[in-house]
């Protein structure tokens, strides 16, 4: 029989943190369960550790484990544990931490935080996860006896104005917290968690890798056929993959693990197993996946690693942990020094967290630079799966532009059926090549056909072809690698050593080509200048008569494209036009020129020469129906 009651009251400001822990903290009323399954798995471990190292106590550990008992005619239900147990005074201590000093100042830092970020940053230091079980209950019961002790206390609340606590009798070792639900019926109606597939469904999300066995305990009055009570079902599998040394498990049991929280029935590329022990201890279970997820570039697409805290689920989609050029990414990242109830803003500005996060990102691409390294056709299919976003790195991570760089595939000029690496394009460079040739466009053969490839290629420089939007915008922002130059041959100068090459004579013979096409180049400039800001020789063509190119720090025409399509308005980029001084449509344009500056004539060939150069590199024209007719015309005049 229970005797020495004592009741306490909160204090007002306790009462007030305590109805915002109830409504503000958790939007979700099932937490509650893994937050109380959470501590029973807690006192387990702890009554464990203590058997070991205290040989005076004499406890039963044989069958530690967690009961889950529900009443539906009494509407109570019970989270039983045969764990450490606690005392009178840690009763008070740790359960009535709600209570304890410092609240008013807590509850006034609340008050005073600009917004509900901060707030809820604080709430996060404060341990109360035992309180989430007043959103469900109306009444919590507690009894509990610690272990090496033959006293037991109760306490009780109804998480209002008081609770009690008092001594009582004939306990076993361990901790029950007894849940009076409220009412099923109404808005708050609480009748789910009684139904056996509610709980199991909570257990199952949550609590599926606690390290002790989940029971539930067969509902009073039943009976199987012989009339005795069915045995109790354990509802956790208890098959924590990533708490066990890599050797101990099996490549099946991967693979099924995979499956369960990727809905992948394909086996994963990679698999990475860790562990990190020291002032943050953590486990981490990831892969990669063998082809890309259909919604990979959509915009509401999530991050694939989940955040356990000491086995117990806190969150999907953990966008603290993987940037988000590595959503494709799939697993868990179990952390032994976290809150239950941490939150998303909590994770991003934690210093631990983000820690962890570096050395899973470099872990990641440490994992496909190893792919490469022993598995080239498995490299290939991962990066035709994943490169392109992979690219997106460049843009996003400065702090891992080496490694990227290092992993990245392209197509080149060099072998049309195999891509290369950057390395493998930086070996092959040609004696005094200072620059990494590239060129984007729409599609292969877009890029290999166009005018800006005819020198570059007739003098057998290496040109890398890159085809994915990505490439726009990574190739703009990073410099070089290993010390050379990324140099688009549609923009710039591109200096191919005509001058280092090229004899006196030829220099020459270039100087006085240019002084004698000043005039053509210069009406030319301003009778386009609407559509060119400049019109000069070009040293990059060799068969076509003419193309277009941007200055160095130009956006590119797909770019500006995509700028445009995201609803960006910019003003519109002019282009240089090159001329091929060789080409027979440009010698005659001259000639016609110096013959009869300006004719009429004169300005309709100069508008086809532009139109050409836009066409031929897959632009758009501003008008399409003048150049065809202008273009027509002509055509019938020569025949």
């Amino acid at each position: 029989m229970a005797s020495q009651t004592e009741t306490l009251e909160f204090q007002a400001e306790t009462r007030q943190l305590l109805q915002l822990v109830i409504h503000s903290i958790y939007s979700n009323k099932d937490i509650f369960l893994r937050e109380l399954i959470s501590n029973a798995s807690d006192a387990l471990d702890k009554l464990r550790l203590e058997s070991l190292t205290d040989s005076d106590l004499a406890v039963d550990t044989a069958d530690l484990h967690i009961t889950l008992e529900a009443d539906r005619e009494a509407r109570t239900l019970t989270v039983r544990d045969n764990g450490i147990g606690m005392t009178r005074d840690e009763v008070v201590d740790l359960i009535g931490t709600i209570a304890k000093s410092g609240t008013a100042s807590l509850l006034a830092k609340i008050k005073e935080a600009k917004d509900a970020e901060a707030a809820q940053s604080l709430i996060g230091q404060f341990g109360v996860g035992f309180y989430s079980a007043f959103m469900v209950a109306d009444k919590v019961t507690l009894r509990t006896r610690r272990a090496g002790t033959e006293q037991g206390t109760a306490w009780e609340s109804d998480g209002e104005g008081s609770y009690t606590v008092s001594e009582a009798e004939g306990l076993p070792v361990g901790t029950s917290v007894t849940l009076h639900l409220k009412p099923a019926d109404g808005e708050d109606g609480m009748g789910d968690y009684l139904a056996g597939w509610k709980i199991r469904q909570i257990v199952k999300q949550y609590s599926d890798f606690i390290r002790w066995p989940i029971r539930m305990a067969a509902e009073a009055g039943e009976a199987g056929e012989d009339g005795t009570r069915p045995e109790p079902e354990t509802l956790n599998s208890m098959k924590a993959l990533w708490a066990r040394p890599r050797s101990e498990v099996t490549e099946a049991e991967y693979h099924e693990f995979y499956q369960q929280i990727s809905h992948d029935w394909q086996p994963p590329a990679q698999t990475i197993h860790m562990k990190a022990e020291g002032t943050f201890e953590y486990e981490a279970l990831l892969f990669l996946p063998a082809h890309a997820p259909f919604d990979l570039f959509a915009r509401d697409t999530k991050r694939g690693v989940q955040l356990y805290v000491k086995r117990v689920f806190i969150m999907d989609d953990c966008e603290a942990l993987m940037p988000n050029y590595l959503r494709f990414v799939k697993g868990v990242v179990d952390a032994h020094d976290l809150s239950l109830n941490v939150s998303r803003e909590i994770l991003q500005h934690d210093r631990q967290i983000t820690a962890v996060r570096r050395r899973l990102v470099k872990k990641v691409l440490g994992a496909v630079k190893d792919l490469r390294t022993k598995d080239a056709e498995g490299y290939a299919k991962l990066w035709e799966q994943f490169g392109r976003v992979l690219k997106e790195g460049l843009i996003e991570d400065r702090d891992n532009t080496d490694a990227l760089l290092e992993l990245v595939s392209a197509d080149s000029t060099h072998d049309p059926e195999q891509p290369t690496t950057l390395r493998g394009y930086v070996e092959r460079m040609k004696e005094g090549q200072d620059c990494i040739y590239y060129l984007t466009g729409e599609n292969r053969a877009m890029v290999e056909n166009s005018p800006h490839m005819e020198a570059v290629t007739a003098k057998g420089y290496e040109v890398l072809i890159l085809t994915d939007p990505v490439d726009e915008v990574w190739t703009d922002q990073v410099p070089a690698f290993d010390g050379h130059r990324f140099q688009s041959i549609a923009k710039g100068q591109v200096d191919l050593g005509e001058e280092a090459e090229g004899s006196e004579e030829a220099k020459a013979e270039k100087a006085k080509r240019e002084e004698d096409y000043a005039a053509l180049l210069g009406w030319l400039g301003t009778t386009l200048a609407e559509q060119v800001k400049e019109v000069r020789l070009s040293s990059r063509l060799t068969t076509s008569a003419a193309c277009l190119v941007g200055d160095a720090n130009d956006l590119t025409p797909t770019l500006e494209k995509m700028y445009r399509a995201m609803g960006q308005e910019l003003p519109p980029v002019k282009r240089i036009l090159e001329l091929n001084p060789t080409h027979p449509l440009v010698t005659a344009l001259y000639e016609a020129h110096r013959a009869e500056p300006g004719a009429p004539a004169l300005v309709e060939i100069a508008e086809l020469v532009h139109g050409s150069a836009l066409l031929a590199e897959g632009g758009d024209l501003p008008d399409p129906a003048r150049f065809t007719r202008l273009l027509t015309d002509r055509l019938a005049r020569t025949l």
